[in-house]
């Protein structure tokens, strides 16, 4: 259907909510901007949805919200009685009309009879996955765009491993969703109808009182954290998000007595007006944490994004001020922390591995590496973490230690399956008693990590293409690498190119190829002959192409200068691309 019969199929619907009907009226003559909301679908794909808010089958409101749970509905009812029992968690963070997206997408599961748990008030993530797996339901929704923009929202899908869905049955969802035609005709059911009919039940405390239980047990040296919890001076934001109480608790409940919230940022707020962005992957994003560090002499800033699955840290560097760790960084010290106390309590397996992202720095891998313990690598997306962990559980071919990715996202304790910064703040606080019984601060940790393995550095630029053109923009700029491939990159020779698509990794040198045991995924990557690399990938939740880099040097300064000529070499590249 041409983006204009959809326009004229919404404007002309007699029960269009009137927020609908107003959005569309201040849209009238915008040509460029009711195409894009009307000439497709938002794209649901294999972990779910997410966009703008706004009208149109392209934007996120109650109607598009419908049609992903009108599909999850109808997946669930083919697997039969059993599953529609099981039924579906639903949790929500503090974005705009979250809470309403949650109780349209019971409504429109009950219309099917299908059992829904759904938390009172916002949860994050981590929990939404461990509540799956605690309550044996069938699948799991989240509401939220994770630290997107204000103006967006999403629509989260959770298998009942608690992870999300796998290829197989995740392609089934995705056809059973495109199948859903008109999402202004889908049916729902009523609330009370729901709770009379016991099939809407409200969950909270219950849940957070069993998740937490479990994040405490992560806790590596009970009688470190009881010796320096007192002393350690921590400052925590949600950044307006779904983190705040569960941080809280779970500092309180293990001991740590000097935590601070920054109070500005504490409570839910939806425009996140206290930042640029709700980023903790972003500096600024710190900013006041780092005025609260300042005035209080904290040895450590945490900060979690607004569903509470990412966590970004800030130390007091060599002089004296803060500086923000990058998602690499913080995975480094994280798993040499564990895998150096495990073996000293002795309680290493043998065969234990950590998982990491192709784009995650190959610093981890140094550091498992020196352990004997093995590590292996995904795509991008923490879905694939998870599957892992259950390929492990399922094979007993390895016993799973730590999971991370660069984007500041790290797990733990594998009774969650998503990235949980919950888990992390707790262990990384734990990790600055560590280092500070050591008359140490977590940045001398991070040096010293360096100079035992090697001075990595790892940067990302993300290039924003929006719309229709913008989508064609990305796969020329893919297109332009397959059929023009460099042979080198910052006087360095491209030695494998590895094409997760084709599934193939090639040696340019000698025209040898090999298979590559992945999913499909548009994604390349090259490595050059010094051990450096990047990689280029559309964004899967956001209108981007983004472009990893790595590098090894012999010092912080030869690093650096080595990051800055491949960045430089291939963004001129894309340049000319475009």
């Amino acid at each position: 259907m041409e983006w204009k019969e959809q326009y004229e199929k919404w404007s002309s619907f007699s029960g269009l909510e009137p927020e609908m009907s107003e959005a569309l009226a201040q849209l009238a003559g915008k040509e460029e901007e009711l195409e894009d909301c009307f000439y497709k679908h938002l794209e649901f794909g294999t972990g779910g949805m997410r966009g703008e808010l706004g009208p149109g089958p392209n934007r996120l409101n109650r109607y598009t919200v419908r049609r992903a749970a009108e599909g999850l509905a109808r997946f669930l009812t083919a697997k039969g009685a059993v599953a529609q029992e099981r039924g579906v968690v639903i949790a929500y963070d503090s974005r705009h009309q979250s809470k309403e997206f949650a109780m349209e997408a019971a409504l429109t599961l009950g219309r099917h009879r299908i059992r829904t748990y759904l938390f009172k008030e916002l949860r994050p993530t981590p929990e939404l996955s461990f509540a799956v797996r605690y309550l044996k339901a069938e699948a799991g929704i989240m509401i939220t765009a994770s630290h997107n923009p204000p103006q967006y929202n999403g629509f989260k899908m959770y298998g009942p491993d608690g992870g999300q869905l796998p290829p197989g049955p995740a392609d089934e969802l995705v056809r059973c969703v495109h199948e859903v035609e008109n999402e202004l005709a889908i049916e729902v059911t009523d609330e009370l109808e729901m709770k009379e009919k016991q099939l809407l039940r409200m969950i909270g405390a219950d849940v957070d009182a069993a998740y937490l239980e479990q994040v405490k047990s992560l806790i590596v040296q009970p009688g470190l954290v009881k010796e320096w919890s007192g002393q350690l001076k921590i400052i925590f934001t949600p950044l307006h998000g779904a983190a705040n109480l569960l941080v809280q608790r779970a500092f309180a409940e293990s001991g740590f007595s000097g935590l601070t919230v920054v109070a500005e940022q504490q409570l839910p707020d939806p425009e996140f007006s206290t930042v640029v962005s709700p980023n903790p992957e972003e500096e600024q994003a710190f900013a006041m944490a780092i005025e609260y560090g300042k005035k209080e002499q904290a040895e450590l800033l945490l900060a979690t994004d607004p569903d509470g699955d990412r966590m970004g840290v800030a130390v007091r560097d060599g002089s004296g001020d803060y500086s923000c760790l990058s998602g690499n960084q913080i995975g480094a010290l994280l798993l040499d922390y564990l895998l150096s106390e495990k073996k000293r309590q002795q309680r290493l397996p043998a065969n234990g591995a950590v998982i990491k992202t192709i784009v995650t720095s190959e610093f981890g891998r140094a550091i498992a590496d020196s352990y004997d313990i093995t590590t292996l690598d995904t795509l991008t997306g923490f879905k694939f973490i998870a599957e892992k962990i259950k390929e492990f559980e399922q094979t007993g071919e390895h016993t799973f230690l730590f999971g991370y990715e660069e984007s500041y996202g790290f797990l733990i304790g594998d009774f969650v399956r998503d990235k949980d910064a919950v888990q992390s703040c707790l262990l990384t606080a734990e990790l600055a008693a560590f280092y500070k019984a050591r008359q140490m601060s977590l940045y001398e940790g991070l040096h010293a990590l360096y100079e035992k393995h090697g001075y990595f550095e790892e940067s990302l630029t993300s290039v924003t293409l929006k719309g229709k053109s913008g989508l064609e923009k990305m796969a020329g700029i893919l297109d332009a690498f397959r059929q023009s491939p460099p042979d080198f990159i910052a006087e360095k020779r491209v030695t494998t190119i590895e094409d997760y698509e084709a599934l193939s990794a090639l040696n340019p040198l000698t025209g040898e190829t090999a298979n590559l045991d992945y999913p499909r995924s548009n994604v390349l990557k090259y490595k050059l002959e010094d051990g450096s690399w990047f990689c280029v990938r559309p964004s899967g939740t956001e209108p981007k192409i983004k472009f990893y880099f790595g590098v090894k040097g012999t010092s912080a300064a030869d690093s650096r200068r080595r990051l800055k000529t491949l960045q430089d070499e291939v963004l001129e590249r894309v340049e000319g691309f475009r």
